[in-house]
């Protein structure tokens, strides 16, 4: 464990949890690195005293003596001189000294590194996501967030299975639906609806449904990675649920590829607004049965762990939540 460097001013921290004066020399040397005792010769030399450094460390200073003389005798040289007017290097000790202190100023910059680039809302931000949503409402949102922050990059990856955060290195994630993964951080931004579609021709040759029962006389394409048990789920104006089992020509995985079924004439889809949204503002399909309620899933920005999260990641959820607020499927993002 590191000690923490302070000015002579401030107190500094314990090197361990445990008293020091509870502990033996050979626990103490098990327990602490060799960059907490190059710290505690340091402020030694720079204190010329072992009692001066022990106060500013937060320790014994039986414990500094103890830690410097093991070093000492790890290394097998005298590094200090002690006298009763304080302590002076060797001239081994000198050089030892010298060293530590480069080795003090690259720990002094890693961790300043690694503060700023925490704080930093540039760098890269490695984001993963579903292929529809990510082609048609994430791309736009990135592109606008980039523009406003022009030190970031971005690395988006397009998977609609599973993706291992930690594993491959991924800053942040959109999940559509309930989580599962309660070890992993987590951010709520809003609501996907889905709608139902068909064309026109197809509803003026085969009738427009009007309740839950009607859907057993008609084509229906599945999007086997939602509605994988060929049943769809609505709300009748009127409160009553129903879970209705379905049947048609078509089904697929992929969102694109259910709502080109659906506007070549090939029956009923039902897709998400955002990936509808075109396609009805165009007239190719329209909506059907838009009195009745259909499913809509909450969408989750998640990333490795609840703790410590980077700036970058925070501030393109707090600009992803100004976007996907209210009915942002409506519209364009």
């Amino acid at each position: 464990m590191m000690i923490n460097r302070s000015s002579h001013a401030n107190p500094k921290p314990r090197i361990s949890t445990i008293p020091m004066g509870e502990v033996s020399v050979a626990t103490l040397q098990s327990a602490m690195d060799r960059v907490s005792a190059i710290q505690v010769f340091i402020r030694v030399v720079e204190t010329s005293s072992f009692s001066r450094a022990a106060a500013e460390l937060g320790i014994t200073q039986p414990t500094a003596t103890k830690v410097v003389a093991n070093t000492e005798a790890r290394l097998g040289v005298r590094l200090l001189h002690r006298s009763t007017r304080g302590v002076t290097l060797t001239e081994v000790g000198n050089l030892y000294y010298e060293k530590c202190k480069a080795i003090e100023r690259a720990i002094d910059e890693a961790e300043n590194q690694a503060a700023q680039v925490q704080r930093s809302e540039g760098g890269l931000l490695r984001i993963s996501t579903s292929v529809a949503f990510g082609r048609r409402a994430l791309v736009p949102i990135v592109l606008q967030y980039m523009r406003l922050h022009p030190a970031v990059r971005i690395d988006i990856s397009f998977e609609d299975r599973y993706v291992d955060l930690v594993e491959q290195g991924i800053d942040m994630a959109i999940r559509m639906g309930q989580l599962s993964d309660s070890s992993l951080g987590a951010r709520y931004l809003g609501l996907n609806p889905w709608v139902m579609v068909a064309t026109p021709a197809y509803l003026a040759e085969y009738g427009e449904p009007r309740c839950a029962a009607d859907l057993a006389g008609h084509a229906c394409i599945v999007y086997s990675s939602v509605q994988g048990d060929d049943r769809w789920r609505m709300t009748a104006p009127g409160g009553a649920s129903s879970s209705v089992p379905v049947k048609g020509p078509f089904r697929s995985n992929n969102l694109s590829a259910v709502l080109a079924a659906a506007s070549v004439d090939m029956g009923l889809a039902i897709v998400p607004w955002y990936v509808a949204r075109e396609s009805m503002a165009s007239g190719t399909v329209r909506r059907v049965m838009a009195d009745h309620s259909l499913s809509a899933q909450e969408i989750h920005a998640v990333f490795p762990s609840p703790k410590l999260v980077p700036t970058k990641v925070t501030s393109f959820i707090d600009h992803l939540q100004h976007r996907l607020g209210g009915d942002w499927w409506l519209t364009a993002v």
